[in-house]
């Protein structure tokens, strides 16, 4: 009987508070479906308590008609969202433009958005979580007395980086505009490449607290449709609470999370992008960062630049050769050289061994420890260039390569060759695109050489044959991480070892398996004589 009274006697209280807008405070954590109340008092007390006193939250309350006049008020974030558009365009209109008979107990909200408003996108909204995020995005809530329903109005403009050339992946030629942190402005940049209607761009939102906004960008027709779906399955399953950048879905995505091999593209690049997505394959971009993901990738991906196809094929097959030659010797080079002084002092001449083994006179190191303790400095050097303000950088990575170098030798700790063998491994490793690639290598380097250390030549190739056992498993999104070697693909051969002219490039990747796999007509190849080459 008791807890009978006691109930009927909140339910009283409740009653009288909701009445005169006396409704106790909502938790910090609004609910997914918390809706908007048609009590303006309300509905600004429980924005207040799940935005707090923040000093950046602007609340600007006002009147509208004067029949009678009805109240709203303007919710946005300064710094987010423009004051001039709000001004002009939302304040100015509502308050000066609006017509006096427009008030009342029920005012109309088709006619305050159809013929007040003046800001191009404007949409409604009732859950009150959906209004709080637009606000924290930059838009601005209208919240009118007597509406259940939330006016957002796009007024964002904040400060954000312009559009410059990409650092990490600059060219003599080829488009100099690169990706920045803003979404929007990168969305925009892919469709000034590719200004096709079938370019789709799908938003999502990742983080549970930072609420980061995601897009995925692909080309209807000529998209694999289970590579999309598997594309929007790993990223629906994210659950965490935090996205800052593209690489945090690189890690949470990764079909092959113990793999040193990177299973990822990225790029700055807008134009490499959309010849991506034109090859058939899916992008991914997050606010906040301008590095945008490509799924699915190959290994040679990574030995391939955009300036490949700025230029003639002779020289752009010529400059893949070479970041492949550059990638084995990186990885095999300090290994072959220890075993040869090691274990296998046969197999080379006989003037040179004795070179060697003079200038190696006096050192009280074996070689591992030699190319150990040159491949640490090394690569402490190049982390501590990278890590140091960039004109102090560079005098640090080039000065204490060359004194910590001739230091050495002349303290008798390595010898010049290992100097020699250490520096060119280093240059050689430069030479590939990817320096996610690059990482890569100079991790394998290291068991690379221990293996060379204690079984020679067999230990390099059994460290080989593990690795490209390992490689042959790895698939990113159903596509063989070999392809098109392993397996074999003749026609998408075009565009990996060597690259073949525009004209006899007829046909996407196979291993995409696009539903429009033709890219373009036979006949395209010039003759001297100006007639086709089936004529």
């Amino acid at each position: 009987m008791v807890k009978k009274l006691t109930k009927l006697f909140n339910n009283i209280v409740n009653a009288i508070n909701n009445k005169h807008g006396l409704t106790p405070e909502v938790p910090s954590s609004v609910k997914q479906e918390s809706r908007l109340s048609r009590r303006l008092a309300l509905n600004l007390r429980q924005l207040k308590q799940a935005l707090g006193d923040s000093s950046d939250i602007v609340t600007r309350e006002f009147s509208i008609g004067e029949q009678p006049p009805v109240h709203a008020a303007l919710v946005f974030v300064d710094g987010l969202t423009g004051k001039p558009l709000v001004q002009e365009h939302v304040m100015k209109s509502l308050m000066i433009k609006a017509p006096r008979e427009i008030g009342g107990k029920k005012p109309d909200l088709s006619k305050i958005r159809e013929n007040l408003l003046t800001i191009a996108d404007v949409k409604e909204e009732r859950d009150l979580k959906k209004i709080i995020h637009s606000v924290l995005s930059g838009d601005s809530a209208l919240l009118i007395d007597g509406c259940p329903v939330a006016l957002l109005t796009d007024t964002r403009a904040w400060e954000s980086r312009g559009i410059s050339e990409p650092v990490a992946e600059g060219g003599v030629r080829g488009p100099r505009d690169g990706f920045v942190e803003t979404l929007r402005i990168n969305t925009a940049l892919l469709r000034r490449h590719l200004k096709s209607p079938d370019l789709r761009i799908e938003t999502m939102i990742l983080g549970n607290t930072t609420r980061t906004d995601v897009a995925i960008a692909y080309v209807q027709g000529i998209v694999n449709e289970q590579i999309l779906e598997k594309v929007r399955q790993d990223l629906s399953r994210i659950d965490t609470d935090s996205i800052l950048d593209s690489s945090y879905l690189e890690e949470l995505m990764r079909g092959h999370p113990y793999t040193p091999f990177p299973m990822y593209e990225h790029s700055e690049r807008p134009d490499k992008i959309v010849a991506s997505l034109l090859e058939g394959r899916v992008a991914i971009l997050v606010d906040g960062t301008p590095f945008v993901i490509v799924v699915p990738t190959i290994l040679f991906q990574f030995f391939q630049a955009s300036e490949d196809y700025y230029t003639i094929y002779h020289v752009s097959t010529f400059l893949r050769w070479l970041r492949l030659l550059g990638f084995l010797l990186s990885l095999y080079l300090p290994s072959l050289y220890i075993a040869v002084i090691t274990i296998h002092h046969e197999l080379i001449p006989t003037s040179l061994a004795l070179a060697l083994a003079g200038a190696r006179e006096g050192i009280p190191f074996p070689a591992l420890a030699e190319a150990l303790l040159m491949e640490i400095a090394f690569e402490s050097l190049r982390e501590a260039g990278v890590r140091l303000p960039k004109p102090l950088g560079q005098a640090v990575s080039i000065v204490g390569a060359l004194i910590i170098g001739d230091a050495a030798v002349r303290a008798g700790l390595v010898s010049p060759a290992m100097v020699i063998i250490v520096a060119f491994t280093g240059i050689a490793s430069f030479t590939v695109p990817s320096y996610k690639l690059i990482f890569t290598t100079r991790m394998l380097r290291f068991p690379m050489m221990l293996a060379a250390a204690f079984l020679g030549l067999p230990g390099i190739i059994m460290v080989s044959v593990v690795l490209l056992a390992h490689l042959t498993t790895l698939k990113s999104f159903g596509v063989p991480y070999l392809s098109p070697l392993a397996p074999y693909s003749g026609q998408d051969l075009k565009d990996v070892l060597a690259r073949a002219p525009w004209w006899a490039m007829r046909r996407r990747p196979q291993s995409l398996r696009s539903p429009d796999p033709v890219r373009q007509e036979s006949g395209l190849r010039p003759t001297l004589s100006g007639k086709k080459p089936n004529e």
